[in-house]
């Protein structure tokens, strides 16, 4: 029996005070009760055994040539490739060279780069001496400084250059080293800025690799990382594929924005920070969007208080014919716009975000929360800033506009007069993409991200045998060379698709 000072009667029965319960050497009497937890066998672990040791470099690193099986064998032994599978190392062409708008392999094989590699190469493969010279000038002087511990002038005079040559008052810039990157620190700034946390993007769209970027994409690789990132809400782009929102380009931008604004109200207003878009949805296949489509989104933005985020990552530069797509929409200034490949020409990993005063004013007072050490690389902003002052000083915009751009709608409307698997193109500058599709139902010869059928692996021989190098992601072919080439190098390249296009 317990002590009787530590009893107290409830009912019939008599119970213990929680002290007399829990003990280091149990309940009073009972020592097998509560006593102190004895805890398992200590668990044992087998220590690593690996040799861990530097290893030996080979002498055939200071060899001055490799063979092209040399080449080809470090390559399957030791490389992998992004988005794709590995296996096609076994068969990519080994690049020695580049110049103007051609690539060549080592058998001397010529390239015309047709989407300039990943819509990216915008100032073509032979660099211009005054970029060579600006980032040669930065290595000398100063080869690296972290962006947050000292100012490095090329930082001021790029950001300046940017402030002079957007429109309104996008005033803020930051430099991360991707177009994913970019895309991340607009997101990140949209929730701060607003406190608040759902960003609309739309189906069709790709915005990066990285997590957040990833999981806003809308195509199939946002399935690679498996929404794990939460706050984002898919949006229908005034292009859907299975159904029409109206027979002309006004009635489809009225019935789009209308289920967008429903959405919105549906979402809450006061819960969504931005709707982010791609000015031009470029993967997805150069989706111009419909007449007033982009007007309309910026005017439900102001109306209900949610950023505008324009991806301008591919367009940006002057792919589309205008230094930046969202100047195509009247009237149109988001208030953050992302870019990347075009602002070095995809010589330096570089990108660029940009904000308005307001955004700006708020993140001189507040910290952005966003950063990287190879953010403002000061190499990469020299070559940005002369590559920048390269497309002004020789009016690359006015050749998009003027040379590139008729020339490509008039040959992709030939293609699709001439061929049946064809079913429509789109082009902007120098932004084009055909849709081939089964001429027998009209269908599309394949989903985007499903593996191509052995037709379609026939066709993208053809394509790299007529000399063509590209990204190719059927259903759609897309044309994007660099702004750089001429009416006759892009001719040519027409001619090149045209005989590759008969194979299928």
């Amino acid at each position: 029996m317990f002590p009787r000072s530590s009893l107290r009667r409830l009912g019939h029965r008599q119970v213990c005070s929680f002290r007399d319960l829990s003990r280091t050497e149990g309940v009073a009497g009972y020592p097998n009760v509560n006593a102190r937890f004895k805890e398992d066998p200590p668990r044992k672990r087998s220590l690593p055994t690996a040799n861990n040791k530097l290893g030996q470099a080979s002498p055939r690193h200071w060899d001055q040539k490799w063979s092209d099986e040399d080449v080809r064998k470090a390559a399957m032994d030791h490389g992998m490739l992004t988005w794709t599978s590995s296996a096609a190392m076994e068969t990519n062409p080994i690049i020695e060279r580049g110049e103007g708008v051609y690539l060549y392999d080592t058998a001397g094989k010529q390239y015309l780069d047709w989407t300039s590699e990943a819509v990216c190469v915008n100032l073509g493969h032979t660099m211009p001496d005054s970029v060579k010279q600006a980032m040669n000038e930065q290595m000398d002087k100063a080869p690296f400084v972290y962006g947050g511990m000292g100012i490095v002038p090329v930082r001021a005079q790029l950001s300046a250059l940017l402030a002079e040559l957007a429109p309104g008052d996008l005033n803020g810039f930051l430099f991360p080293s991707s177009g994913g990157e970019a895309n991340d620190c607009a997101i990140r700034l949209a929730r701060l800025f607003t406190g608040k946390t759902k960003i609309f993007n739309q189906y069709r769209s790709y915005h990066g690799g990285t997590l957040g970027p990833l999981t806003a994409t809308g195509d199939f690789r946002r399935r690679f990382g498996q929404e794990h990132a939460s706050g984002f809400v898919k949006m229908f782009n005034p292009e859907p594929f299975f159904f029409s929102w109206g027979k002309t380009d006004e009635k489809a931008a009225e019935m789009a924005l209308s289920c967008l604004e429903e959405q919105i109200v549906a979402e809450g207003p006061s819960t969504i920070a931005a709707i982010m878009l791609e000015s031009v949805p470029g993967s997805a296949g150069v989706l111009i969007p419909a007449v007033g489509y982009m007007e309309g989104v910026r005017a439900l933005c102001d109306k209900y208080g949610i950023l505008m985020i324009c991806d301008e990552v591919m367009t940006g530069f002057g792919r589309t014919g205008e230094m930046f797509a969202f100047q195509h929409f009247d009237g149109v200034i988001p208030d953050i716009f992302t870019s990347a490949k075009g602002l070095t020409g995809s010589w330096q990993p570089l990108s660029v975000v940009g904000v308005r005063q307001e955004i700006k004013d708020f993140f001189w007072e507040h910290p952005s929360g966003w950063g990287s050490t190879f953010q403002a690389h000061p190499v990469a902003l020299a070559c940005a800033y002369a590559s920048l002052k390269h497309i002004l000083d020789t009016d690359l915009l006015g050749h998009v506009k003027n040379t590139v751009q008729p020339t490509m709608i008039s040959e992709l409307d030939r293609l699709v007069s001439k061929h049946s698997h064809v079913k429509q193109a789109r082009a902007i500058g120098a932004f084009g993409c055909l849709d081939l599709q089964d001429p027998s139902t009209g269908e599309r010869v394949m989903q985007l991200g499903e593996p191509m059928t052995p037709k379609l692996q026939a066709f993208k021989k053809a394509f790299n045998a007529e000399g063509l190098i590209g990204f190719l992601r059927p259903p759609q072919v897309h044309c994007a060379p660099p702004l750089i080439i001429s009416e006759s190098e892009l001719l040519d390249g027409f001619q090149r698709l045209d005989r590759a296009l008969s194979t299928l």
